[in-house]
């Protein structure tokens, strides 16, 4: 996709670093529980191997092992190659062109093609992109579906209440488009690339790098070459680093990376706990006489009760074909640990409006991402010595409109534009070795993103109220619509929403219907299409800080939440050997990336790690 030919000196001996194994991604890899080699919490055969919980300085299976890393310099490297992360390069690498600089700019991306783990609605507002590249039309941006009518709906199990969308409301789509954001984003490398852009896909950012005075120094990719029980392997190749003046983390939703940074610097101080949402999604083919391009529909109600928060989408596309974009969006501070997401969006698919619409057709593709939902409230401290935070990671989502794109791309063009001054002046002084770009957090106050989250900073928390889903719509009604945000006050979130799981014992057992096959499929054939890969052969990168908590504390008190709330099955509870008891087993190569592991686990047992790069779901334009 980006041919070697056309990157500077630098870059060439940088991918000679970077080549590693040679994977074969022909075919995913979904294992049953009869084919997993397992491990268990109730025998002395580790589920955790990754050296992040096992140092390998006390494995001596790592003695004598060649740890040195190949480095390389850049001016801004970035990380994530989302809307956000490609945005911030483009701009860059405009403004070093506009007044002839000397920039170098290196992006990574886990995934190996751009777009490859991308998950979106989508519904684009177009502002950000309209301001990258005015001429977006001429370019041949694949923005195809232009909305042309919005509908949305409460259900009941059985029947539809039409809601009329009043102008002004968050939900209007006028103007906007329908994309498959997979699509767009490898268009936006496909320019990033030709401004001079360097663009690094399926090598993964591991860890994050420091100077001696404690600001940020780059980061380091992943190693590869291990097996899975954490012992080296004879084609173990260690990953390299890649420093910057400036490193950028665009992750996307509950970044890693950002984890380590919310503590290494206490960004969080001042902010409240981000909360957010699943979100699963559909493409179907269907009958043509029931295609409308260019129709948004939405839904709240049934399946959910009015105290679970969440949605739906359906959306017509018009890219020659008749093709519908379907998903569900569950809230994950839902209390009964008995809920899950993928069954009630399968069950939602029969309701009679939606049934009707997808009778005849045939599902195409499926995936899973979590969602930032905490919006203004839990926006942390976005800047520090060495690097920044874009786009999802700190997460600039407005959720009463179910967009984030608009917003991410223009954290990432503002980030560009404070970032730019600073790393071409030619008498820079900084305290730091890395530079500190407080003129980003600035700009960003005083942006369109910073004032559209503020008027909509209420109505998420709007819903922790007796009434729940209607006591929200009302609020929305009055509050938003009429005074547009401006009320005096900032209503609180709950908390952590690891936190607000009941005990198993209080809550009632939820009964779901059986997949038909037609219109609701099981969880292993639905990951089938999501094209999910990883080689074999390496740690789980789903790691446990313990190995005892999950039998010991999410089994006995919340019967195993993981095994419901993970859209993939990743998380099974299985017999153990003996016949005594049970033990976890973690099938990692089934993981979509979506981090609502880590979020949700009641016990925050869980740690996502990055695998090997290149490995996850092969999204093909969802």
């Amino acid at each position: 996709m980006f041919p070697a030919s056309r990157y500077t000196c630098k870059a060439h001996r940088c991918i000679r670093a970077l080549v590693t194994l040679q994977k074969d991604p022909s075919a995913p890899q979904l294992y049953s529980s009869i084919h997993r080699r397992t491990c268990s919490s109730a025998s002395t055969t580790r589920i955790t191997t990754h050296y992040t919980i096992h140092p390998r300085d006390k494995d001596a299976r790592w003695e004598g092992m060649e740890m040195e890393r190949f480095a390389d310099e850049a001016d801004v490297v970035i990380v994530g190659g989302g809307p956000a992360g490609l945005s911030a390069a483009i701009r860059l690498k405009q403004l070093a062109n506009e007044q002839e600089k000397e920039l170098r700019v290196c992006l990574v991306e886990k995934a190996p093609q751009l777009g490859a783990h991308t998950l979106s609605g989508a519904c684009l507002e177009p502002r950000a992109l309209i301001e990258l590249f005015p001429d977006w039309k001429e370019r041949g941006a694949p923005l195809h579906t232009p909305v042309t009518e919005d509908v949305f709906s409460i259900f009941t199990e059985k029947h539809r209440i039409p809601v009329p969308i009043l102008p002004g409301l968050p939900m209007q789509n006028h103007g906007n488009y329908i994309v498959r954001l997979g699509n767009l984003v490898r268009w936006l490398g496909e320019q990033a690339e030709e401004l001079g852009v360097e663009i690094y896909p399926g090598y993964a950012a591991a860890e994050v790098l420091f100077h001696e005075d404690g600001s940020v120094k780059g980061i380091a990719t992943n190693d590869v070459g291990i097996a899975k029980d954490g012992s080296p392997k004879d084609t173990f190749e260690r990953g390299m680093e890649l420093h910057a003046k400036v490193t950028v983390f665009g992750e996307g939703c509950h970044g890693h990376l950002a984890k380590q940074l919310y503590k290494q610097f206490n960004l969080r101080e001042n902010c409240e706990p981000q909360t957010y949402a699943i979100g699963l999604k559909e493409l179907w083919m269907i009958d043509e006489k029931k295609w409308k391009p260019g129709r948004t529909e939405h839904s709240v109600g049934w399946p959910l009760d009015r105290h679970t928060y969440g949605g739906s989408f359906l959306y017509h596309l018009n890219e020659g074909e008749p093709l519908v974009a379907l998903g569900f969006v569950v809230g994950l501070d839902y209390s009964n640990p008995y809920l899950s997401p993928f069954r009630e969006f399968q069950r939602w698919k029969h309701h009679p409006f939606i049934a009707a619409t997808l009778e005849g057709g045939q599902r195409i593709a499926y995936g899973a991402r979590a969602l930032n939902e905490g919006g203004f409230q839990c926006i942390p401290k976005l800047t520090f010595p060495g690097g920044l935070l874009i786009g999802c990671s700190p997460g600039f989502m407005n959720v009463p409109k179910i967009k984030g794109t608009h917003t991410a791309m223009k954290s990432g063009i503002l980030a560009a534009e404070a970032i730019f001054p600073k790393v071409t002046a030619e008498n820079l002084d900084s305290e730091t070795a890395g530079l500190h770009i407080p003129e980003y957090s600035n700009n960003l106050e005083n942006s369109s993103v910073w004032k559209e989250l503020h008027a909509v900073r209420n109505i998420r928390p709007s819903f922790h109220n007796y009434f729940g889903l209607y006591g929200g719509m009302v609020y929305t009604g009055i509050f938003y619509w009429i005074l547009r945000g401006k009320e005096p006050w900032t209503l609180k979130h709950r908390g952590l929403d690891a936190n607000q799981l009941k005990p198993a014992k209080d809550c009632k057992p939820i009964e779901y219907p059986k997949p038909d096959g037609k219109i609701s499929f099981d969880l292993l054939s639905s990951v089938a299409l999501s094209g999910t890969n990883h080689e074999g052969d390496q740690p789980p990168h789903l790691t446990l800080k313990d190995d005892r908590i999950p039998v010991e504390k999410n089994l006995a008190i919340y019967d195993g939440p993981e095994q419901r709330f993970c859209p993939a099955g990743v998380y099974e509870y299985v017999p153990v050997e003996t016949g005594d008891g049970m033990r976890l087993q973690i099938n990692a190569q089934n993981c979509v990336h979506c981090k609502t592991c880590d979020i949700k686990d009641p016990s925050q047992n869980i740690n996502w790690v990055v695998p090997e790069g290149g490995g996850g779901p092969a999204y093909n334009g969802m």
